[in-house]
């Protein structure tokens, strides 16, 4: 396996699109949760169910995707405590990533390494908005996860759909405090989402936002979720100007519709990125809400190498 970082040098990577998406199809019923009180629970299936969740990453390895997600995005103990499940954190999310790293192990190659990014969620609290939970409470939560998720084998941290800073730099100081006592790192990702008026749900641009996390030298600083990609042009063409890391983008299929759907079909979606990967913006392109197998094998199809952003802070190394 080459270095993720030596790889973006020269490449440009795929991620996977919507985990929720590829569940929702499956029309699961409350004991393939295990119980009725667990029914929702998308991240006890890696217990329940884990080759439904097999299955939704072969469909994406198939469609061409460099990078899968672990079903982990809910799988905090804060998140988990809503279905009482808080005790079983580390077991959930090292199954997670048990489950993503054999399927990733089974489909690369020499030509096509795969990785897998451990998902981490923002929680279903928040510091600056809501106010009902702490940074200490956080830090706690995100530790355990973060070393399920490694022990589990994940190549990356995705620490995603960030809507407030607070909230992320919990998630930073609990994972640099965890390389510590284990005496090892991994590549990081941060990945915020941005609202209609252009600010994330506590306030802040994505400049303000970046620089926030810029001395933490992530691997790529992005946008994920809550918009489609017309909506995030402005903000990834800012992004591309001042950041030192590789840029990752994986926006909703369009806003979502009253019905629940989204608008954007896998052709019209991967239309709306290339303008991305033509004006050399971006290191990473996936998909998130509304986005399945179709999307990410459309966004395969797009990625161009020769259009690769340039990243300074992994030129200077090179």
């Amino acid at each position: 396996m080459p270095d993720i970082r030596e790889l973006l040098k020269r490449r440009m990577l795929v991620l996977d699109g919507g985990m929720g998406t590829y569940i929702q199809s499956f029309k699961l019923k409350a004991e393939d949760f295990g119980r009725e009180e667990y029914f929702g629970c998308n991240e006890y299936l890696n217990i329940t169910r884990p080759e439904i969740i097999r299955t939704i990453h072969e469909y994406y390895l198939q469609a061409g995707a460099d990078i899968i997600e672990t079903n982990s995005f809910a799988g905090s103990s804060i998140t988990l405590a809503e279905f009482n499940l808080q005790n079983e954190t580390y077991e959930i999310n090292k199954k997670a990533a048990e489950i993503a790293k054999e399927i990733a192990n089974k489909y690369l190659t020499k030509e096509k390494p795969r990785f897998v990014a451990g998902s981490i969620g923002p929680t279903n609290r928040t510091i600056s908005v809501t106010g009902n939970v702490t940074f200490e409470e956080l830090e706690t939560s995100y530790y355990q996860q973060a070393k399920a998720l490694i022990d589990g084998g994940v190549d990356i941290l995705l620490i995603e759909t960030i809507f407030d800073t607070l909230n992320a730099k919990a998630a930073a100081c609990a994972i640099q405090n965890l390389f510590k006592d284990i005496k090892k790192d991994i590549p990081l990702i941060f990945s915020a989402t941005v609202e209609r008026n252009g600010t994330m749900l506590a306030g802040q641009d994505i400049e303000s936002f970046y620089l926030s996390i810029e001395h933490l030298n992530p691997l790529a600083v992005g946008m994920n979720c809550g918009i489609g990609p017309d909506l995030m042009k402005d903000h990834l063409r800012t992004l591309s100007k001042i950041a030192n890391t590789g840029i990752i983008c994986y926006p909703n299929a369009g806003l979502p519709l009253e019905d629940g759907t989204f608008p954007l079909n896998p052709k019209k979606f991967a239309d709306g990125i290339k303008e991305f990967i033509d004006n050399g913006w971006v290191n990473i392109i996936g998909g998130c809400c509304g986005t399945n197998k179709e999307h990410i094998a459309e966004l395969a199809k797009i990625a161009d190498d020769s259009k690769i952003r340039k990243i300074p802070n992994l030129m200077r190394t090179a």
